[in-house]
């Protein structure tokens, strides 16, 4: 099983109810696994350096306890901040580094920020706004204005383009060149609920959207029009998330079931379904295992997911049932480290858990698929001179 290697714990500020706004929505790792983002509640987010010691933190680690050893550190070390949006906090997402030329621009754009690799965090607000943070200095460096509701989830382009795409209760996603101060290039409309949650491929040509709908949406990242419809979810889907490959997509619903598809002919491939676990649970509740997050393991071999049942489930891709569980009450979401190892997830009480992860070593096999997949769409596998077995494999036929 998981175990739980430490807990994070929002300070409860005096002027704010407690009860209302104290949810942890979005937690997130930078791309290098330098930092990590907590959307702690009531208008806060905290950017903290990992790891959060040089050893794994015992459980029972409080978030209090980090000034303290924060003042030990070596001077020059990165230092835990507080980012105080000014509004609830619902969607986090970190760049990649920028290149070169990127650098200059945010220089040019923000003459306290030095002319050094430039790591931001984008945050998604209660009001529409979508603000721009430095993440080593703390610095806002833009605020994005457009959306007329709560921006729910943002996601960059993991090319390092300054792409954003944010989504949002208006019912639209909005793309953003943040290498052009923040200009909006495109607003994608097609939804009739909230989109909760949208996902860019890593080969960047795919944008995956779910609102609260049954079908998902599958947009082009080239030309920003609507590539296809998925249909196969029976409640509003919630998350979703691509493959490290893009050669895969799994989209989360309320209605309890993990969906697996090919994004590139939008065939369905499995369902993973998320049976009662606890017999002293209502069944006759069908809420009760509703979904609230799905995402992959940075090597593509593992899927954790978060339920309303209170579990936290890991699989593994070949498997039709989970192959871990770890007890957790009002999740809301989870994120892999992004060298493995480690899932973070989010509370509505506003707490952060870090939990142990599988750590496996990738078979040539999925290797050499992984790095094809990287690069060739599912119809130029097909198109291959190669045996029909090699073809299924490659395109997750058999797993």
């Amino acid at each position: 099983e998981p175990l739980l290697l430490a807990e994070l714990k929002p300070g409860r500020p005096h002027q704010f109810d407690w009860k209302s706004s104290c949810e942890t929505w979005s937690v997130a790792f930078s791309p290098d696994g330098s930092w990590f983002a907590w959307s702690q509640g009531h208008c806060i987010v905290k950017l903290i350096p990992w790891p959060l010691e040089e050893q794994f933190i015992p459980k029972g680690f409080e978030a209090k306890s980090r000034s303290s050893k924060n003042e030990t550190k070596g001077r020059g070390s990165p230092k835990e901040k507080t980012l105080d949006c000014g509004q609830i906090v619902w969607g986090l997402a970190f760049s990649p580094w920028p290149s070169p030329p990127s650098r200059r621009l945010w220089a040019r754009h923000s003459p306290q920020v030095p002319d050094v690799s430039c790591l931001i965090l984008a945050t998604g607000l209660n009001d529409g706004q979508i603000k721009i943070w430095e993440v080593q200095t703390g610095l806002l460096l833009l605020n994005l204005s457009g959306h007329q509701d709560v921006v729910r989830d943002l996601s960059f382009t993991p090319s390092g383009s300054l792409i954003l795409v944010s989504a949002s209760r208006d019912k639209t996603l909005r793309i953003w060149d943040l290498n052009k101060h923040g200009k909006q290039i495109q607003v994608l409309s097609g939804h009739l609920q909230w989109v909760y949650c949208c996902s860019i491929s890593p080969d960047c040509s795919m944008l995956c959207s779910a609102a609260g709908e049954k079908s998902v949406f599958l947009w082009s990242m080239r030309s920003y029009t609507l590539i296809r419809k998925l249909e196969g979810h029976q409640s509003s889907v919630v998350s979703c998330d691509f493959s490290p490959d893009s050669a895969l997509l799994v989209t989360a619903s309320y209605d309890t079931n993990v969906i697996m598809w090919d994004p590139y002919t939008g065939e369905r491939l499995r369902s993973l379904h998320h049976t009662q676990v606890d017999p002293a649970m209502d069944d006759s509740d069908v809420h009760i295992s509703s979904l609230r997050s799905v995402c992959f393991s940075p090597e593509g071999l593992y899927l954790a997911t978060v339920a309303d049942d209170r579990l936290l489930r890991i699989w593994a891709l070949e498997l039709k049932t989970p192959i871990a569980f770890a007890p957790m009450t009002n999740g809301l979401c989870c994120t892999f480290f992004p060298h493995g190892g480690v899932i973070a997830t989010g509370t509505r009480d506003g707490h952060v858990q870090f939990w142990t992860a599988p750590r496996v070593l990738s078979s040539l096999k999925h290797l050499c698929r992984k790095a094809l997949r990287s690069f060739l769409t599912t119809y130029q596998v097909l198109a291959l001179p190669i045996p029909k077995k090699m073809k299924e494999f490659l395109t997750y036929r058999t797993f």
